[in-house]
Order: structure tokens, then C-alpha cells, then sequence
């Protein structure tokens, strides 16, 4: 996990960096402003950001599963479960964050992406299901600069894939932060399965109905800034 330069942040800030960030969703502002830079960038001068946290304490990462999510796993005869410290229970799947770093940027400059950073949920994941064959895909790390959760999938226990890329995180449909103690909580942002989970995923259970975009949920994220 890389660590950015520690600056002092209150939690208000702290939760301007998780209203960016924990939404992990490219907003209109992103995806229209054609500059394009990134904190590895040595071309050009670096703006110093808003805030950051070099550190996120803890929390966690929940999915509301959709029902047509559910429907689709039940024609398919998929079950779906969890590996290591995730949960499943009342029609939601959560996985915990075990570390992690988030650096934010006014989002009216021109430094994109705005915001940057790195949320790893080691030691957790889905698993899906059928007849003898079980895939599992954990050790889920949130890229909130790209839109993008990558992870290991594994097959039978076997590694499949290593840090592949699995879902997309679209964050149009955000609902307002809410700061609760030490917590930043945000929810709204949708899950949907990527091109390359669907053809591998396809490609285990002898299938092609897992479509590329399918809405998996929508994910609550709990994370700890203080």
C-alpha cells in the first residue's frame, strides 16, 4: 500500500476525501475535462492536494444485492457465499476494509484524476457456485481514481487470476455523505460486472449468460478516518 505525505485533516475534510473517493465513481466534471494526470506523473508539477488521509483506519464495504442480480445467479443455478471475514445476510454481502489511503484535489482544477488512492479488502470475498465447481473472488482492492475493483479469483481453490479486474464503480447515483463518530458513510454508488469477471465467469460454468455491465448492487461504504 502506498503512503501519501501526511497533512493535517479535519473530519469535515476527511469527509470531502471519502464524498470523492469512497464514491468511486468518475463524475461528469472527470469524465468531460480532457487533462489527464496522475500522481506518478513527472511531467508535470503536482498541485499540493485539499486534504488527505494517509490512513484508513478500518470499516467496510457493503453491497445490497440486486434482485436482478439474484435472479440471473438463480437461472444459472449459482449460489452465492463468502470466504474469510466477509458476510452475507439479509439480501447484502459486506467485506471489511483492512487498510488503505486516499488523497483528494479540488475537483474545479484541472489535476484529474481528483481523487486518488487505494481501499484493500484483504482476507474476504464472494463466492459463487454450482455443482462442484466454486469460484471465489476476494482480496477486493478499490481503485477509486480508475472506477475499478480488481481481485483474485480462484476456481476450486485454485488461483485463476491475480488482481483482475472484476467490477465497475459508478457513482452517479450517490446519496449525501453522513459523518457518524469516527465514520464516513456513503452509499449510492452501483456495482456492475466487468467484461473481463463476465467472460471468465462464462467461461467456468459453460455459460454466456453473464453479460458485461450487469448490475450487481449497490455498495454502502463505512470507512474509518479517525
Amino acid at each position: 500500500m502506498r503512503k501519501f505525505t501526511k497533512t493535517t485533516v479535519s473530519l469535515a475534510a476527511a469527509g470531502a476525501i471519502i464524498l470523492g473517493g469512497a464514491g468511486f465513481g468518475v463524475s461528469a466534471a472527470q469524465a468531460s475535462t480532457p487533462t489527464i494526470h496522475t500522481v506518478a506523473s513527472s511531467s508535470s508539477k503536482i498541485p499540493a492536494p485539499v486534504a488527505s488521509v494517509p490512513e484508513v483506519l478500518g470499516g467496510n464495504t457493503s453491497v445490497a444485492l440486486d434482485s436482478g442480480f439474484t435472479d440471473a445467479l438463480t437461472a444459472l443455478k449459482l449460489t452465492p457465499g463468502v470466504s474469510g471475514s466477509a458476510k452475507l445476510a439479509d439480501g447484502a454481502v459486506s467485506f471489511p476494509i483492512t487498510s488503505g489511503s486516499v488523497t483528494y484535489w479540488n475537483p474545479k482544477g484541472d489535476y484529474r484524476p481528483y481523487v486518488q488512492g487505494l481501499l484493500d479488502h484483504n482476507g474476504s470475498g464472494l463466492t459463487l457456485k454450482a455443482g462442484d465447481t466454486t469460484v471465489t473472488l476476494e482480496n477486493f482492492v478499490v481503485n477509486p481514481g480508475s472506477s475499478k475493483l480488481s481481485g483474485d479469483v480462484l476456481v476450486n481453490g485454485k488461483i485463476a487470476a491475480q488482481d483482475a479486474y472484476l467490477f465497475s464503480l459508478h457513482g452517479g447515483t450517490l446519496k449525501p455523505l453522513q459523518l457518524e463518530g469516527d465514520n464516513a458513510i456513503l452509499t449510492g454508488t452501483t456495482v456492475h460486472v466487468s467484461a473481463d469477471a463476465a467472460k471468465l465467469l462464462n467461461s467456468t460454468f459453460k455459460t454466456d449468460a453473464v453479460k458485461a455491465g450487469l448490475l450487481v448492487g449497490t455498495a454502502t461504504i463505512t470507512a474509518q478516518i479517525k
